[in-house]
């Protein structure tokens, strides 16, 4: 699995590296929907691509941000009022008598006034940190396919929702962030060799058994506990990441984009750590012929996988 990853948020690298084309109207859409009240959430640096609007339409994305802001804003002050206020009447509460609900409602409401506050810290500030790059399962990220002859970049959510299916498949299956390469013929056959797409990587995150992490079994009545690992190739490059998409449609529902990664049997290192899947990172000169795939000729496929990048993975516990 890929629990998540380090992107290219910035629409206008794929724009400046490649000579791919934005899909415009489909960021718009995007960031529309989110505008709405859409379940649309995106990394933080996608978002800073619209800093400095050239055109019209990224003019009116960028209102679209600012509005979004503005009403999170209000949002995030109303809960720090009303968990100031519940936290108060809770110490009331406690200057008369100790109980068990007014000292969970005290806990409660300081943990939501600390959250509160350091998501409006964080949306106030305007420097672009790291973890702004950083993409999980259901967020809104740049991919680059190839449509009628040129290379085309576009927002879609990673977990990937096959054409055909309904939508209660997102949660049937939470895992379809990722496409197993032994099964890409099986549950993925309506995208392996049709809907082919790539995506640029400088680092991914796993969630690992801290025991296999430390390379030990678990003691005597040790929970199993999970540890976040963070790899990155060495040496340090933006990854070309296979992909499969689809672009799903139904009935008086906006039609929506969708992708997940192809994962494989993890390299020595990766596997050292602990963890059984890896991304599979295409070498630069196999990205056109990925993305222009071939139905009737899967065998050609499967080679460029095998023919992949191999950097050696570093990794470290994740901040």
């Amino acid at each position: 699995m890929c629990y998540s990853a380090q992107v290219w948020a910035d629409y206008r690298t794929y724009v400046r590296d490649f000579g791919a084309e934005i899909d415009i109207k489909e960021f718009y859409e995007t960031f529309f929907r989110r505008a709405q009240g859409d379940a649309v959430t995106m990394p933080r640096a996608m978002e800073s691509a619209f800093d400095n609007p050239q055109t019209d339409v990224e003019r009116t994305v960028k209102q679209l941000i600012d509005e979004f802001r503005q009403v999170e804003h209000k949002r995030l002050q109303e809960e720090v009022f009303a968990q100031r206020t519940r936290l108060a009447d809770a110490e009331r509460k406690l200057s008369a008598k100790e109980t068990k609900a007014a000292l969970e409602s005290k806990r409660i409401a300081t943990t939501k006034v600390d959250r509160a506050l350091a998501k409006l810290k964080n949306l106030d500030r305007t420097d672009l940190r790291e973890s702004d790059f950083r993409m999980f399962p259901k967020h809104y990220v740049p991919v680059m396919v190839f449509e009628e002859g040129r290379l085309v970049v576009r927002p879609m959510r990673y977990q990937c929702r096959p054409v055909g299916k309904p939508e209660f498949y997102d949660t049937k299956y939470p895992g379809t962030f990722n496409a197993r390469r032994d099964n890409l013929e099986g549950f993925w056959k309506g995208q392996f060799g049709r809907t082919h797409g790539v995506a640029l990587v400088s680092a991914f995150y796993e969630n690992v058994p801290r025991h296999k992490a430390e390379h030990r079994e678990l003691r005597e009545g040790e929970a199993e506990e999970n540890v976040i690992l963070e790899f990155r190739p060495r040496p340090a490059h933006d990854m070309v990441v296979a992909c499969l998409y689809s672009h799903w449609t139904a009935p008086g529902q906006p039609g929506m984009w969708s992708f997940a990664f192809i994962t494989d049997e993890p390299p020595a290192e990766v596997a050292d750590a602990g963890h059984d899947r890896c991304i599979v990172p295409l070498k630069p000169e196999n990205m056109l012929p990925w993305l222009q795939p071939d139905a009737k000729d899967l065998k050609s496929l499967y080679a460029l996988l095998d023919d992949r990048d191999t950097p050696y993975y570093e990794h470290q516990l994740a901040a």
